[in-house]
């Protein structure tokens, strides 16, 4: 059986459709206990950004950020679980994001991964991420600072994190497909 892995050395390439939304797939009991939790706070201007780093003790982050389908980023405490901060729906991207200022005021975000073991998004989430970040008033690095590669194992059914390019999994040692498999689309 031939496998659709890409080349020793190299990372599968980002699927063609640039937003994406991603389901929730992590553990029933985190979404059931981030129920009824208050949602990420919606940034959708460079002031409300300013007013809710603000508040923060630590403006720079990192914090957990959402995008929900809606294209809107929210933000919460970076011990909040992405689920809480979607409010429980899916999502175009999901990770941590830590912000500097700017000179001449505002904020530029300088580290944004698509870290999320709950919705486990694909790095093709980019475009959506930038794009709501853009909308928030707020620069960025022109790509993920920290891309991470979740495939669902076709053997064992568990979701690994592909490492150093390694599209082997974790849990029983079959390959892993080259293109995002985690969840089915979202309807």
């Amino acid at each position: 059986m031939e496998i659709d892995r890409p080349e020793p050395g190299t990372r599968a390439a980002p699927e063609a459709a640039p937003h994406r939304a991603y389901r929730y797939v992590g553990p029933p009991d985190v979404r059931d206990a981030a129920r009824g939790a208050p949602p990420g706070t919606p940034v959708t201007s460079a002031a409300e950004l300013s007013a809710w780093l603000g508040r923060q003790p630590d403006a720079a982050g990192p914090f957990t950020y959402t995008v929900g389908t809606d294209g809107v980023l929210r933000l919460a405490d970076r011990r909040s679980e992405h689920v809480a901060c979607a409010g429980g729906g899916p999502v175009l991207g999901a990770g941590e994001v830590g912000f500097a200022a700017v000179d001449g005021g505002g904020h530029r975000a300088v580290e944004v991964s698509n870290l999320s073991t709950g919705y486990c998004p694909d790095t093709a989430c980019w475009p959506a991420v930038a794009a709501a970040l853009e909308r928030a008033g707020a620069g960025h690095p022109g790509g993920l600072t920290q891309a991470v590669v979740f495939r669902r194992c076709t053997g064992c059914g568990e979701v690994s994190v592909v490492r150093e390019g390694f599209f082997v999994c974790v849990f029983c040692e079959s390959d892993l497909p080259a293109r995002w498999n985690v969840a089915p689309p979202v309807a």
